[in-house]
């Protein structure tokens, strides 16, 4: 049961992180989401706007322990941790 919890924090943050990079991208910047993502990989941005989309995931982390799932809690801090380790390759 606790193992299932963390993977589905792990893929709530992913998804979390990617709703935060699109809304940015489509309301922020003017550009459609696939052109918008093509211009940030090629000027080497890409990395900054999953930074970006990544701060959706404290809100999601305050009000899963708000709810008392911890493990679930526990499982976006570690998709947090491997949208990191992502971030600094792309």
């Amino acid at each position: 049961m606790k193992s299932r919890d963390l993977i589905i924090g792990v893929l709530l943050a992913i998804l979390t992180c990617g709703i935060g990079s699109f809304v940015f991208i489509e309301f922020f910047t003017g550009m459609d989401f696939y052109r918008g993502l093509e211009f940030y990989k090629t000027h080497g941005l890409l990395g900054k706007i999953i930074t970006l989309g990544a701060i959706l995931n404290l809100i999601v982390f305050f009000v899963l322990l708000k709810k008392n799932k911890d493990f679930i809690a526990r499982g976006v801090i570690l998709g947090m941790i491997l949208l990191t380790i992502v971030t600094l390759f792309v």
